[in-house]
């Protein structure tokens, strides 16, 4: 959780790198003012880091700003079909591209997580434990992550997949409905 200022302003530097300083300042300003997608999106993670900053403080932040911030979120999230709660996610996380992804609140994402977009991460309706996923997860477009599950550290998720029982070996690639392993060696811990 985001409870320092310190802990907050790391968040954010981290997160910002995918979205605008790779870029040049009048590139910046043209994908602002165009509403270039990866702007949108950062504006919704910037305000998403924001809510779970106020939503750990005390007294009246956390009674005037919290919710303010609360809101924002949700129309921002309305209006780029991305549907999160604070808390959720560890620092470093990358979305590529909006529409459709659902994240339920009780589920737990490590740090580095990629969503390509129409994701969804929830529980399986019957109960409300929901996946547990590791560090540099990286979940391709479609996937659906569903259940009491846990997914290990540097795995890739992959395109429409449907992941209802837990992979608990790291580094692996996972896909089809259901997820079963494809290939061993091939995730994120190969590249450090």
């Amino acid at each position: 959780m985001l409870d320092t200022r310190e802990k907050l302003k790391d968040c954010l530097k981290k997160e910002k790198e995918f979205y605008i300083t790779r870029k040049s300042r009048h590139d910046q300003m043209v994908e602002w003012v165009v509403k270039d997608p990866c702007v949108r999106i950062w504006q919704y993670q910037k305000v998403l880091r924001y809510t779970e900053y106020y939503y750990c403080q005390k007294g009246l932040k956390k009674l005037i700003l919290y919710p303010l911030y609360r809101r924002r979120r949700n129309r921002l999230g309305l209006r780029l079909g991305i549907e999160m709660v604070e808390g959720s996610f560890a620092p470093g996380l990358i979305i590529h591209h909006t529409g459709n992804i659902v994240v339920n609140g009780f589920a737990r994402i490590g740090e580095m997580c990629q969503l390509h977009g129409d994701n969804c991460i929830g529980n399986n309706g019957i109960t409300l434990a929901a996946p547990r996923i590791g560090n540099r997860v990286d979940i391709g477009v479609g996937a659906k992550i569903i259940g009491n599950i846990e997914i290990a550290d540097d795995i890739v998720i992959g395109a429409g997949a449907v992941v209802n029982k837990s992979f608990k070996e790291p580094g692996i690639t996972i896909g089809g409905v259901p997820a079963r392993e494809l290939k061993k060696g091939v995730g994120h811990a190969d590249e450090q």
